[in-house]
């Protein structure tokens, strides 16, 4: 079955499970006892080969992290500047030689049949799969629509956070679109019906003021009540555990204790992560050294993977950005050189995007930064994996 029908199947059997994740979420905030934890002793053998292909993904970033940083670009496959879905095409591989190691996919728009940025569900679906089959990663992000008023992450109109959270009025809705997320997940497994091992990056920037989980539409404990629901939602009513979760503020903190304002807890999380681009538009390398060693620093305390999960210049406004700029931040020092991944924004077209197309004036600029021995493109992280 595909995943738009699926979606309508979803649509039609929407609210059956509200009053019980009420009762199991309210049960763990009065014992103290996370609902995952409660629901994980009913796990069988049969997610032990899940659970296998997860840590295989978890321990391979770990030793990434040791030595090398993986490089990462929005929607790859999907399309570049003066292409769409075309098989093969990458405009990484066009400019560098290779495809990036790590692949990001945007959500956004779930119900419909395509995401935000005009991609089809279904071929979202088929290029992860086609990049687990070449060795690569893929992390997924979600602009969730507001469940109530259906606008999208960028609309503040009418937002209240307490009433999607259990027990609120309008629960069932924020169920609804779980549900569309659970069978998109579902449709993820490999050639031999395997579940595809991914990362899951929900609820991002959320120290931001710009989408309506941000600091001005929610409270810090609305939030992380937000983001343990979907996680224990995911794993413990549709059983689907196939994912790391990461934890990705934007640049809004400037050190460890206001870095973790927002923090669901170390049950809930498996990459520290870091959004930024406002600090590169402002030439403050400074800043973003600083914010990747907290980052780091918490990572190896928590026992975490750190990433520098978003950033970019916008059509390469910066000169020589990559080189001048990202290559000197990520080896600044010991910190910033022990994350796994840099992963950049989308091309869109030539008024919008992050890696230099074949031709460019930056293109050389782009090669030097892939051609340095701490970066690593999909060729390479393959051969260190063998």
């Amino acid at each position: 079955m595909c995943f738009t029908k699926k979606v309508e199947k979803v649509k039609r059997t929407v609210g059956r499970i509200q009053d019980v994740s009420k009762r199991l979420f309210f049960a763990g905030a009065i014992t103290g006892v996370s609902f995952l934890t409660v629901v994980a002793g009913c796990s069988s053998t049969a997610n032990n080969n899940v659970d296998n292909e997860l840590e295989k993904l978890r321990n391979s970033l770990n030793e990434v992290s040791k030595d090398y940083i993986l490089f990462g670009h929005q929607d790859d496959l999907a399309y570049g500047v003066g292409w769409k879905a075309v098989r093969g095409n990458s405009d990484v591989k066009s400019s560098a030689g290779d495809y990036p190691a790590l692949f990001g996919w945007e959500l956004g728009n779930l119900g419909d049949a395509e995401n935000l940025d005009g991609v089809p569900f279904d071929s979202i679906a088929g290029y992860i799969k086609t990049a687990h089959a070449m060795g690569g990663i893929s992390t997924v992000s979600w602009h969730a629509r507001y469940p109530v008023t259906n606008f999208d992450s960028w609309n503040l109109t009418d937002i209240d956070m307490q009433s999607i959270l259990p027990g609120g009025e309008n629960h069932a809705l924020f169920i609804e679109k779980l549900d569309l997320l659970a069978a998109f997940f579902l449709e993820l497994k490999d050639e031999n019906g395997n579940p595809i091992p991914f990362i899951f990056r929900p609820w991002h920037e959320m120290y931001g003021n710009w989408f309506w989980w941000g600091r001005s539409k929610c409270t810090d404990q609305q939030f992380i009540d937000l983001f343990r629901f979907t996680i224990d939602y995911l794993k413990n009513q549709k059983n689907i555990t196939h994912f790391l979760t990461a934890f990705s503020p934007d640049n809004g903190f400037d050190s460890e204790e206001t870095y973790l304002e927002r923090y669901p807890g170390d049950d809930y999380v498996d990459i520290l992560g870091l959004d930024d681009y406002g600090d590169f538009r402002r030439g403050r390398l400074d800043l973003i050294v600083i914010k990747l060693g907290i980052v780091s620093d918490l990572a190896k305390k928590k026992n975490k993977i750190a990433a520098f999960t978003e950033t970019g210049s916008d059509r390469i406004a910066i000169k020589n950005w990559y080189t001048s700029n990202l290559l000197q931040v990520l080896k600044a020092n010991e910190k910033t050189r022990n994350i796994a991944w840099v992963m950049v924004w989308r091309n869109r077209d030539l008024d919008h995007f992050y890696v230099p197309p074949a031709n460019h004036a930056e293109q050389e600029d782009f090669k030097l930064f892939c051609d340095d021995k701490m970066i690593l493109l999909l060729d390479e992280y393959q051969k260190l994996k063998k």
